[in-house]
Order: C-alpha cells, then structure tokens, then sequence
C-alpha cells in the first residue's frame, strides 16, 4: 500500500501539544514526513529531554497513523531534543547597566584579610562626598560586614511598592544605598548554602530592590574567584573590576589570579586597576617616617607586571580599623591622610571607568553552562 504523506500530517494535526493549545504540526515539531510504501518516518523536535515526555511522543505518532491512515503502517519515528532560548530577565539590557544605574563596578580580592570590605565602604562614602549617587551590593554571602562598617547591622530593609511590585527598600547611610545578605541573617547565625541558593539570594537583592538612580553601584565581591564571582557576571553587566592587595608575595600571588579571572576571554570585564592597602605604617610620634610591614609598593609592581592601572595606597592606621568597626568609614573624617588618600583613589577609579566607557564597548553579561561536571562561561 502506497501512503500519502498528506494523510499523514492531516492525522499528526490531532495531537495537540501540552500546554501549547496547539496541534504538533502547527507548533513545528513535526519537522519532517518520509514515506516508502507501508513505511513511515516521521522526524519531531521536542524542547524538553524527559524521557516519559520523549516516549509518549513516539506512541502517539504511531498509534494515530496507525488508527486514521494504515494499521498496518510501519512508523519510525527520529526525535531531536533543541531547548527553547533562554528567557531574558526583563531586569537586564544585555550589555548595559541595567534601567536607572550607571556604572557596576566589581570590588574584588585574590584572598581574604585584604580589606576589600573596607576599602568598598571608604570608596562609596568618597563618591557620595563627591556628589555622586552610589550603591554598595554586599554580595560576600558567607561572611557579610558592610552593614557593620555602615553602622546599620540592626537595620532591615522595608518592602515598598513600585510600579505595582512589591520591592525592597536599601538600607541607607552616609548618603550610600546599601543590601546585604546580613540584614536578613542574625549576628551568630551561618549562611550555609550551596552555590545556586546564593545566587538566588543574591538576584533577589539586585532585581528585588529599589535602587533608583545610581551612578556608581559597588559591589562587594567575596575571596578568591568561585561560584559567587560567575553567579554576579551571569547578572549583571559589570563596568569594570577593581582588585585590592596587600604588599606581601602571598597576597600578590592570589590578587594575580584575581586579575586573570576577570581577563580571562569568555568573562573579558575590564580591570579598572589595582589598590595597595596596608601599603606602609607612620608612627604618630613619627610623622616622616614610612615603615613597610608587608613589603615596599607589591600590588603598584604587580599593577605594572599587569599593565593595569595603579589606582594608590592606603596607609596601615589604626583608625580605619576603628573607624570600620564602629561604623563609620574613616574616609568621612576631615583633614587627614586617611580622607585625602581615598580622594585620590577614588579620584582615580573614577577617571578609569570614564576612559573604560569611552575607549571600550558596554560589558556583557555571561552565561555559565555545565559541561563534564565543571562550569564553563561563554558570552
């Protein structure tokens, strides 16, 4: 017996596709008929790899040629599983700032003890002095302290609406907007999670919040470069990176490393440049003198091994110490090397990221597929 080939759609049209309302010939899984004789080969596209969801095509196919056309038909049916794109989140502008925020700038460390945290808040509090709108992301999941160094720990973030969605409200002091994985936590409660529970906390604080205008949102990158690192590029598209160091060779060797993940070529955000803290110590009672505890001018060397930026360095004084634990960033001080070492800084970090947004394309957000039980990134 010699099968039509229009019988054949005309019987597929009767399975409706779940969830679609449509028939799998209109939806366009049916992507091609082939007959021989008494033999039928009907080659489907799915979006989905399920096996159950896989099998009930294949009976389908068959059991419907098989009652409207010839119950004698031989069916092969081939299916090819092709994911649908991927939604876009309405949050994102694919190579821009997301809607009402300028510039995203990643604050980052090789290793811990560093004082990333610190000079994240003395930077923020520097370009809100200078007149710019600034927010600070604390997005070190594990061990969150910016809420400290603003002096807003006990604070929780109220919910507002806007535009008919409920939002959160950032904690705000010092004229810097600020969230934080802390507020939400208790003082000696663990954040346990695994990777994908916090990037899911960490989206909520990017997308789920009111942030407003800002011209600067710093966030405040954890150690080293891992999962929390990838998880922020895949969201946001980050203007540019600036990585903290100490002098000493150990901290180098990991700040290196800090520099090369941003650089590596399917992430490709520009690194703004390096900042020494810790860089020397004065005595009071000494005020020419310079004592170089962790080694002389380490990250201004790396900078230039790098052929990155040297941003500056901040001095090893007590009172920033102080100044962060009690909740008030000592760049707020008046008159002091510690103000005027930030200024420039700061100075400095601005003057990049002008350069970086005339001389550079907008920065794009990747995207993070698993291949072999390992994460890859690709643009």
């Amino acid at each position: 017996m010699k099968i039509n080939k229009q019988d054949i759609l005309n019987a597929l049209k009767t399975i409706t596709v779940a969830g679609e309302g449509k028939d799998m010939v209109e939806s366009g899984q049916v992507q091609n008929v082939v007959t021989f004789a008494d033999e039928v080969i009907v080659d489907l596209v799915l979006t989905t790899p399920a096996l159950h969801i896989k099998k009930r095509a294949e009976t389908d196919v068959i059991k419907v040629i098989q009652e409207k056309v010839y119950k004698d038909a031989k069916v092969v049916v081939n299916i090819k599983v092709e994911a649908p794109p991927a939604a876009q989140n309405p949050n994102l502008i694919k190579g821009k700032p997301i809607p009402g925020i300028q510039n995203i700038v990643a604050v980052a460390s090789g290793k811990g003890g560093v004082g990333k945290s610190t000079v994240t808040a003395n930077l923020a509090v520097t370009l809100s002095k200078m007149g710019f709108k600034v927010g600070v992301l604390d997005a070190d999941i594990y061990g969150p302290s910016i809420p400290i160094m603003f002096d807003v720990a006990t604070e929780k973030p109220l919910s507002i609406n806007v535009d008919g969605k409920s939002k959160m409200k950032p904690i705000e002091n010092y004229g810097v907007k600020v969230l934080s994985i802390g507020f939400f936590t208790e003082p000696n409660q663990a954040v346990i999670w695994r990777g994908p529970m916090a990037a899911k906390a960490l989206n909520q604080l990017i997308f789920d919040a009111a942030w407003g205008d800002l011209d600067f949102m710093l966030i405040d990158l954890p150690p080293g470069t891992g999962d929390i690192h990838l998880s922020i590029m895949q969201s946001l598209p980050i203007t540019g990176a600036v990585v903290v160091s100490t002098p000493q060779t150990v901290a180098l060797a990991d700040a290196r490393k800090g520099v090369a993940m941003f650089r590596q070529e399917n992430i490709d955000v520009p690194v703004l440049g390096i900042i020494e803290n810790m860089a020397f110590f004065t005595p009071d009672e000494l005020p020419d003198n310079k004592y170089y505890i962790f080694g002389k001018e380490g990250a201004k060397n790396l900078a230039e091994d790098l052929e990155v930026p040297f941003l500056g360095e901040v001095p090893l004084v007590q009172s920033i110490r102080e100044a962060g634990d009690a909740g008030r960033p000592a760049a707020l001080q008046t008159d002091t090397l510690i103000e005027s070492a930030f200024e420039s800084i700061t100075k400095n970090v601005v003057q990049e990221t002008v350069l970086r947004n005339e001389n550079l394309p907008p920065t794009e957000v990747i995207k993070i597929t698993t291949m072999a039980g390992c994460s890859a990134v690709k643009k």
